[in-house]
C-alpha cells in the first residue's frame, strides 16, 4: 500500500442520508458520467508488447465493489505465462539498460504527459474497478501517478549522481506485485524508477483490481515503449508466486500484506534477489492537548477514513492526551455525522466501496471482535446502499492495547481511540506494536515534534497532517511493516547495482 495525498472528506458535506444535522441545504447528486471510459468485454495478458490469452485459457470476471456488476473478463495468468514474460523482459533489457538516459527518460515524459491527458477516463476506471469516490482518484490518486513518471524521468540520466556509485548499472528484470488499494499508483511507485534506472519489469496486478495495470499497458504502446519493457499479468496468488521464485528474475518488488511478504522473504532466502516488501500497518496519530482541535480532527478523518481505511499507513489508532479527549471525540463525532458514504462516481461522496466481499468479512470481523471484547463501538446514522460492499464510518472507545482491534490491521473505516498522559507514554503506546510504517504527531509545539518524531519507530512520521505524499520524499517501514525505501532518491538504490558487465547478475 500503500497510500496518497487527499482532504479526507468535503467539510460540511453532507450524510449519505442527504443531509447533515442542522443543516440548511442538501446535496444534489453530482455522478462522474461513465461514458468517459471504454471497457472493453475481455482483456488479454500483456507480454512483449501484445495483448494474448493466458498459456492454458484462464479467465476471471473483475467486478464494481460498489455494485456488484461484472466490468469484465480477463485473462488469468499461470506459470507458463509468468516465463514467458520473464524471458520477454530478458530479452528487451539487453537494449533497454543500453539506451543512454536521456533516451529513456523520453519514454518516460512521454507516459507521464499521456497519463494526464487520460486522467478522467483512469480516474473513472479506477473508481469503477476499485470502489473509492471518483474525487480521490481524480485529485489525489491520478495527480501522483504522473508526478512519479515525471519524477523518475528527471533521474534517468543523473544515475551517477545519486549516490550509489559512480556508474550504477540495472539489475536485469524486475518482478514487482501490486495491491489492490492503490492499483495505478502502486504501479508507478515501481514501474518508474525500474524504467528509470534501466530495468525491465513484470508487473502483476490485484486480480480485484486489474483493469487500470491493462489500461497502463496501452499507454506504453501509446508512448511507443519498446516490446518487451513492460509486462502486465493479471491473475491470482500463484502468478505471484511464480513471478517471485522465477529464477530469471533479478528483483522484487512486493506490496500488500505481512503474511505474504513474509513468504516472499523466505522464497527469496539463499539467492542473490533484490527485495523491498512495503508491508502492513497500524499507524498511531498522537494529538496532544495544545493541538488545534479542528485541524486535527480533519487530520485524524484524512488518516483513517481516506480510501475507506483501506491504506497501509492509515492512522488507524488515534492516541489522544487525556485532558482534551472528551472535547476531540465530540468535535470528531459531529465531522463524522457528515461523511456521506455512497456511490463512489458522485463527486460529493466521502466514503465509498470496500473493496472487496472478502475485505468486508475481514473487517465486520476485526470490529466485532472489538465490540464483543468490551470496546465502545460508535457510528454515525447513515443509509448503506443495498447493493455492493459497505461499512459504515466507525469509532471505538474504551480501547485499551490488549484489545485486537488496537493490535491487527483492519484495514477499513475503523479508528480506535487510547489515552494518554505524558510524552513519553504515547510514544511507548505508538511503538508497542509489530508494525512500524506510519505515524502523525499533533501539537503546536516544534520542539516537541523533534523530540517524540525521534523516538517514534515508524518509516514515515507526519507533523500537523498526515497522508501528505510527494514523489521527491521516500517512503517505507520498519519491523513487520517490511524493509526498503520507494520515491525519491532512496527509490532508486533497489534498482541498481555498482558498476559492472552489463546484463551480470
Amino acid at each position: 500500500m500503500a497510500s496518497a495525498p487527499a482532504s479526507g472528506s468535503v467539510s460540511g458535506s453532507a450524510p449519505a442520508s442527504g443531509s447533515a444535522p442542522g443543516s440548511a441545504f442538501q446535496y444534489a447528486p453530482a455522478p462522474e458520467s461513465r461514458a468517459i471510459v471504454d471497457i472493453a468485454p475481455s482483456y488479454g495478458l500483456f507480454i512483449d508488447g501484445e495483448f494474448t490469452e493466458a498459456s492454458d485459457g484462464r479467465v476471471f470476471k473483475t467486478v464494481s465493489p460498489s455494485t456488484e456488476e461484472v466490468l469484465s473478463e480477463v485473462a488469468r495468468a499461470g506459470a507458463d505465462d509468468v516465463d514467458r514474460a520473464v524471458r520477454a523482459a530478458r530479452k528487451a533489457f539487453e537494449k533497454w539498460s543500453a539506451l543512454p538516459g536521456s533516451e529513456r527518460a523520453k519514454y518516460l515524459f512521454r507516459i507521464a504527459r499521456i497519463i494526464q491527458e487520460r486522467s478522467r477516463e483512469l480516474a473513472v476506471l479506477e473508481t469503477l474497478d476499485n470502489g473509492k469516490p471518483i474525487r480521490e482518484t481524480r485529485d489525489a490518486d491520478l495527480p501522483l501517478v504522473a508526478a512519479h513518471f515525471f519524477y523518475y524521468a528527471g533521474w534517468a540520466d543523473k544515475l551517477d549522481h545519486a549516490g550509489y556509485g559512480a556508474d550504477p548499472r540495472p539489475l536485469g528484470v524486475a518482478g514487482q506485485v501490486i495491491p489492490w488499494n492503490f492499483p495505478l499508483l502502486m504501479l508507478a511507485w515501481k514501474i518508474a524508477p525500474a524504467l528509470a534506472t534501466g530495468n525491465t519489469v513484470v508487473l502483476k496486478p490485484a486480480e480485484t483490481t486489474p483493469l487500470s495495470a491493462l489500461f497502463f499497458a496501452d499507454i506504453c504502446r501509446q508512448a511507443g515503449l519498446p516490446k518487451g519493457v513492460v509486462n502486465i499479468l493479471p491473475g491470482y496468488g500463484d502468478a505471484g508466486a511464480a513471478l517471485v521464485e522465477h529464477p530469471d528474475v533479478n528483483k522484487v518488488a512486493f506490496t500488500g500484506s505481512t503474511a505474504v511478504g513474509k513468504a516472499i522473504a523466505r522464497s527469496v532466502a539463499g539467492t542473490d534477489k533484490k527485495v523491498t516488501l512495503e508491508l502492513g500497518g497500524k499507524g498511531a496519530n498522537i494529538v496532544f492537548d495544545d493541538a488545534p482541535i479542528d485541524q486535527a480532527v480533519e487530520g485524524i478523518v484524512t488518516g483513517i477514513f481516506f480510501n475507506q481505511g483501506q491504506v497501509c499507513c492509515a492512522g488507524s489508532r488515534l492516541l489522544v492526551q487525556e485532558s482534551v479527549q472528551d472535547e476531540l471525540l465530540d468535535s470528531l463525532k459531529r465531522r463524522l455525522s457528515t461523511l456521506r458514504v455512497g456511490d463512489p462516481l458522485d463527486k460529493n461522496t466521502d466514503l465509498g466501496a470496500i473493496n472487496s466481499a472478502e475485505q468486508l468479512a475481514r473487517i465486520t470481523a476485526l470490529a466485532d471482535a472489538g465490540e464483543a471484547e468490551g470496546a465502545e463501538r460508535w457510528s454515525p446514522a447513515c443509509e448503506l446502499p443495498s447493493s455492493g460492499y459497505w461499512f459504515a464510518p466507525t469509532l471505538f472507545t474504551n480501547v485499551t492495547q490488549a484489545h485486537t482491534i488496537a493490535r491487527d490491521e483492519i484495514f477499513g473505516p475503523v479508528l480506535s481511540v487510547l489515552t494518554f498522559r505524558t510524552p513519553e507514554e504515547a510514544v511507548a503506546k505508538a511503538n508497542n506494536t509489530q508494525y512500524g510504517l506510519s505515524a502523525g504527531i499533533w501539537t503546536e509545539k516544534g520542539s516537541r515534534i523533534l523530540a517524540v518524531a525521534g523516538k517514534l519507530r515508524a518509516g514515515v512520521v507526519w507533523a500537523n497532517t498526515f497522508n501528505k505524499f510527494d514523489p521527491t520524499s521516500p517512503f517505507g517501514g520498519y519491523k513487520e511493516s517490511g524493509y526498503g525505501r520507494e520515491g525519491g532518491r532512496h527509490g532508486l538504490e533497489a534498482y541498481l547495482t555498482p558498476s559492472s558487465p552489463e546484463g551480470e547478475r
